[in-house]
């Protein structure tokens, strides 16, 4: 554990200045470790991969190749946006792989949240091994480890990694941002250049937006929780909550009520939206969103989402209620 403890004079990181003392450091560190050699990282999207991406981009360039995996379980603009900073603006060796029919073929019928958690993890992980089997020489796996997750679980943070993988692809890891808690993260990913929204990203269970579809999921109603959040986040962006509020989503649950639509009776689902704030996720209060903005979006979901006809408000702190629904 000793090779796994920030050092204690290490400075936290709050400025660009110490940013970029920081980055400076890891590229020299990242060219030392690689040399020659190929690197593979499973690029999400999130914070922690895109900024790993970023460093590695610039330490060791092509050598980096970056999978990103379309699970169809990402927010709305999500992939589209991986490939448009790494692929297009960064000149990244990115390899864009659309599983999501294969995914949600496999999730069909499936309820529990616990099996829909196992089945996209084993997955991710199936996926990934093909993509590192068509590659030769790859002698490295990237990973975004922060701080916390070694403080909590270890040196290796199993949503980010391959865990799983067979022996043989037991490559050697690399993790520059494992000493960082993630408002460094934040910063050094604005000094590396990239878009707010991507620095910023809220908090993203591992599973996406597969335990905010709750229950089992359909492609329809997996629709009307990405196009529900999409607006949700549209708006408390507009009207300055995307940084006043830890995290915010929709869930759409597995039932429908009766509604009226264009003077005839509706059959269709409740859009929940969830609004809360915390410092450590364990305990959480709900975000006081203004009434005439809760009307606005209650609008916008209901004319704009296929198959809703409610929105309601989820008021519950943690305790009793967890943070997400699944």
């Amino acid at each position: 554990m000793a090779d796994n403890k920030r050092p204690e004079n290490m400075e936290r990181i709050t400025t660009p200045e110490l940013a970029q003392a920081f980055i400076q450091e890891q590229l020299a560190a990242l060219r030392a470790q690689i040399g020659d050699r190929k690197v593979l990282l499973a690029l999400s999207g999130g914070v922690d991969s895109s900024v790993v991406a970023a460093l590695l981009i610039q330490a060791v360039g092509k050598q980096l190749t970056c999978v990103h995996v379309n699970h169809g379980l990402l927010r709305k603009g999500e992939p589209e946006q991986v490939i448009e900073v790494f692929r297009n603006q960064m000149n990244a060796n990115l390899i864009y792989v659309d599983a999501v029919d294969r995914f949600l073929d496999k999730l069909a019928g499936v309820s529990d949240p616990e099996t829909k958690r196992k089945i996209i993890g084993a997955e991710f992980i199936r996926v990934f091994e093909e993509e590192a089997r068509k590659l030769n020489g790859i002698a490295f796996l990237a990973q975004g480890t922060i701080y916390p997750d070694i403080l909590e679980s270890g040196p290796v943070k199993a949503h980010h990694n391959v865990g799983g993988l067979p022996e043989d692809l037991q490559f050697e890891l690399v993790e520059p941002l494992k000493f960082l808690f993630k408002d460094e993260v934040r910063v050094v990913g604005k000094a590396l250049g990239l878009p707010d929204n991507m620095v910023y990203r809220q908090p993203f269970p591992g599973p996406g937006l597969g335990v905010r579809c709750v229950g089992a999921i359909t492609r329809d109603r997996l629709e009307a929780v990405r196009e529900s959040d999409a607006i949700l986040r549209e708006e408390f962006a507009k009207n300055g909550l995307a940084g006043k509020v830890w995290q915010y989503f929709t869930i759409v649950p597995d039932f429908k009520s009766t509604g009226v639509r264009d003077g005839m009776r509706s059959y269709d689902w409740p859009v929940v939206i969830r609004a809360v704030n915390t410092l450590d996720a364990m305990t959480a209060t709900v975000e006081d969103v203004p009434f005439a903005l809760l009307q606005h979006i209650t609008q916008r979901i209901t004319h704009e989402v296929p198959g809703v006809n409610r929105v309601l408000f989820d008021l519950t702190p943690k305790p009793t209620g967890t943070i997400e629904w699944e």
